[in-house]
């Protein structure tokens, strides 16, 4: 699996800039994730934002069947913290600032759904996170932060990204869609799991899936109003993770289960809601319990 971020990195490198030509947006993606609005614990998977500018040849409500006919631009940023973030406790584990750029490519093969990216992911504290993250806690008078000396390094990484979804329609409005993920590079991992969406609104839509949380958020929008609930669960097996190294204070636990649920609300073609709650269990084996996260995310465009 080491093989596979360097060979998605050259199918896109080489396919990408041709593709982009003729191009036009198609749409934007976000979800913002924190534990403020789940557990509000502040600790562990504690933050993350993704955004995708999503563009393409053109859409018709389904996903193409070339490759890069529709191309996601991605960013996203995060941050991983220690159970307390006064850098209390012998087993915590370590702090890690993220912000990562990427190209994706979303189509479809046959009844499958398919999505392949790369992401060139920048760790440490040159993202400034941690100092970001200071500033705040004093503007809010919430407890200092002290996690020198106790963070992941400066580094440039690439990171990819392979996923393939069976999208079984059960009826008008309900859609039922197992996947397989494979990921290498700051993370080696493989992962299976479903998404059942109930509502017509998510129909249309182009579904990108959110990295740290699993929750389907939508890169473009169809235009009806309306409702639409999710509900998803995966289980990950997990051989390497750069957040978690091997011979740190905190070891890796190699299986983990993530299960959540939201409802999307659409109040017009250009105004959209969502929020979801997410279950992520114990990623490291000193981790006493697993935590719970909200996301969020409001649309409006003029």
């Amino acid at each position: 699996m080491r093989r596979l971020a360097p060979a998605i990195l050259l199918c896109l490198g080489l396919a990408g800039p041709a593709a982009a030509q003729g191009q036009v947006t198609l749409g934007f993606g976000r979800i913002f994730s924190n534990d403020l609005f789940g557990d509000g614990e502040d600790r562990w998977r504690t933050g993350s934002y993704t955004w995708s500018l999503v563009r393409g040849t053109g859409w018709d409500g389904a996903r193409p069947e070339t490759p890069f006919d529709v191309v996601d631009y991605r960013f996203r940023s995060e941050i991983i913290a220690p159970t307390r973030l006064n850098g209390a406790g012998l087993l915590a584990r370590p702090y890690a600032g993220i912000f990562a750029v990427g190209l994706h490519t979303h189509y479809a093969r046959g009844p499958l759904d398919v999505s392949l990216g790369s992401d060139v992911v920048f760790t440490g504290p040159q993202t400034r996170w941690s100092d970001i993250q200071a500033w705040f806690h004093e503007l809010v008078d919430a407890p200092r932060m002290g996690v020198e000396g106790a963070q992941i390094e400066d580094g440039t990484h690439l990171s990819s990204t392979a996923e393939v979804a069976w999208p079984l329609h059960l009826g008008a409005e309900t859609l039922l869609r197992p996947f397989v993920e494979a990921q290498a590079g700051v993370e080696q991992l493989v992962r299976a799991g479903a998404d059942v969406l109930i509502g017509e609104i998510v129909r249309d839509s182009l579904l990108l899936r959110d990295p740290v949380t699993g929750h389907l958020y939508r890169g473009i929008e169809g235009e009806g109003s309306g409702f639409a609930y999710v509900l998803g669960a995966d289980w990950t097996r997990i051989d390497d993770s750069l957040y978690l190294p091997e011979g740190g204070r905190a070891t890796l636990e190699p299986d983990r289960i993530r299960l959540r649920a939201g409802v999307h609300l659409q109040m017009g073609p250009q105004t959209s809601f969502f929020y979801g709650a997410t279950y992520l269990s114990e990623e490291f084996k000193e981790q006493p319990e697993g935590q719970v996260t909200g996301s969020l995310k409001f649309n409006v465009n003029f």
